[in-house]
């Protein structure tokens, strides 16, 4: 990773940092002029060669504008005093809204920077190294529903986090969004469009790169791992949680998130095919309520399927990576928003299933009936008269389980904290929380590894203290 302070590179600090010296040069005194717009001049060059040779994000251009017009400026009297002829200086009235306006532009573009970074994904503290690997499954028994064709059967993508064998630091990592850099692209745009994002506000993540290793060799020992299945959000995609499913991994777990055709944003397939969701509101709250019901009674269903493949996958009746190292006895259904919604209603239906994670998910299964896993639910900071029906509904839910369940409200948390979208979106209360960039992924992995430790592992002792540090903690 490139980035290293408020997400700008070495080279892209330097440009910023002899922008801003050629920009202010011309105002300083007259003994330091000269010497400040030279060495400005000289390390704008060295920086423009790097990013040329780097690549030239779209943040930087206001930046590399700004500098450039105020460099053109100053190269007349630099020659001039070469020359050994006196400078001439514009009236400080003519030349104060151009140093203002270079200075604006230069400014705008370091903004830019920080609100919009490549993401940098924390490096994951367990013991474990962190492998991933991609498969797809086809579920003979179930009908596409979204489709006409009679022969067309439910198919889903399925990316693998799992403890690996630690490799060479120089080991190629995985990209965030996507097999190769081409499908990553294709991702960011689909989840750009379908938010009605302009497509330059997810450029960075579509670069990035994160912690795992792609095929890594399974970590060895003979140990099986316990299994914790994810759905995203509604039109998200499956790597929308990677820095979660990475702390997770290397603590011992393997993560199976899930891209649902046709509900997540961009789906591509094994073959070539590009899948883009279909789920669009209709402005009638019934009837969107209606349609949120079906989308998560067939993303319960694909967490039900995914459990089975990864029960046939250790026992060698699939091939894999991870052959005879799954737990499948030991699984957990987890998701984000309707990801939520679907992993509650899957352990109803599936027993199989032996905990819950619910982050930040409205329960949308219209039969409400008992269940006996225990439920971790992560909500986020609900202001007064903000979703009323949220909580007494997610409560009430809660409280059907025959085991014990817990929610958890995490302060200065919004919707898109127990994410990745802190590490890459504008740091707006409102739209990602006031916790920071890397702390909500480190609240929504420590307080789930709390739980999961506790209800896969058996390690029980002090889980309502452990989790009480993340938030205000309810236990139902």
């Amino acid at each position: 990773m490139n980035v290293t302070v408020f997400g700008l590179s070495l080279a892209e600090l330097l440009a910023l940092a002899s922008a801003v010296v050629l920009v202010l040069a011309r105002w300083l005194p007259p003994g330091a002029r000269r010497p400040s717009t030279l060495a400005g001049a000289a390390a704008f060059a060295v920086s423009a060669i790097m990013l040329a040779v780097l690549g030239i994000r779209w943040q930087l251009l206001p930046v590399l504008a700004g500098g450039a017009i105020a460099l053109a400026f100053a190269v007349p009297s630099l020659l001039r005093w070469r020359a050994g002829r006196p400078a001439r200086r514009t009236r400080w009235w003519l030349a104060l809204p151009g140093s203002a306006a270079c200075l604006a532009l230069v400014l705008a573009g370091a903004a830019a920077a920080w609100a919009l970074p490549l993401p940098v994904f924390p490096e994951p503290s367990g013991a474990y190294a962190v492998g991933t690997t991609i498969v797809q499954w086809t579920d003979p028994d179930r009908a596409e529903i979204a489709t006409s064709r009679t022969d067309d059967k439910r198919t889903v993508v399925v990316q693998l986090w799992y403890p690996a064998q630690g490799g060479p630091p120089a080991a190629q990592r995985a990209w965030y969004l996507g097999r190769t850099a081409q499908e990553a692209q294709l991702v960011a745009r689909g989840e750009a469009d379908y938010l009605g994002l302009p497509r330059f506000i997810l450029d960075e993540p579509s670069r990035a790169r994160t912690r795992s290793v792609p095929d890594a060799p399974v970590a060895g020992g003979g140990h099986r791992f316990p299994v914790v299945l994810f759905s995203p959000g509604l039109g998200g995609v499956r790597t929308q949680n990677t820095a979660w499913a990475e702390e997770l991994a290397s603590r011992g777990y393997v993560v199976a998130a899930l891209d649902h055709p046709y509900d997540s944003a961009v789906v591509t397939l094994t073959d070539g095919r590009t899948i883009r969701t279909q789920v669009a509101a209709t402005g009638d709250q019934a009837e969107d309520d209606r349609r949120a019901a079906g989308w998560t009674a067939v993303r319960a269903a694909d967490l039900s399927f995914v459990l089975t493949q990864l029960g046939r996958l250790d026992r060698d009746e699939i091939p894999g990576l991870l052959i005879g190292r799954l737990d499948t006895r030991r699984a957990a259904a987890t998701g984000h928003s309707l990801g939520g919604a679907a992993a509650l209603q899957a352990a109803r239906q599936d027993p199989r299933f032996a905990a819950v994670i619910d982050l930040d998910g409205f329960p949308r299964d219209p039969v409400t009936r008992p269940f006996h896993q225990p439920v971790l639910a992560l909500t986020h900071d609900v202001k007064p008269g903000e979703e009323p029906d949220y909580i007494p509904r997610l409560t009430r839910v809660l409280q059907l389980s025959t085991a014990t369940g817990y929610r958890l409200t995490v302060p200065g948390s919004a919707h898109l904290t127990f994410t990745d979208a802190p590490l890459f979106l504008p740091p707006l209360p409102a739209l990602i929380g006031s916790l920071g960039r890397a702390a909500g992924p480190r609240v929504t992995a420590a307080a789930t590894v709390a739980f999961l430790d506790a209800t896969l592992r058996g390690r029980s002792g002090g889980l309502a203290a452990a989790l009480s540090r993340y938030g205000r903690l309810t236990v139902l």
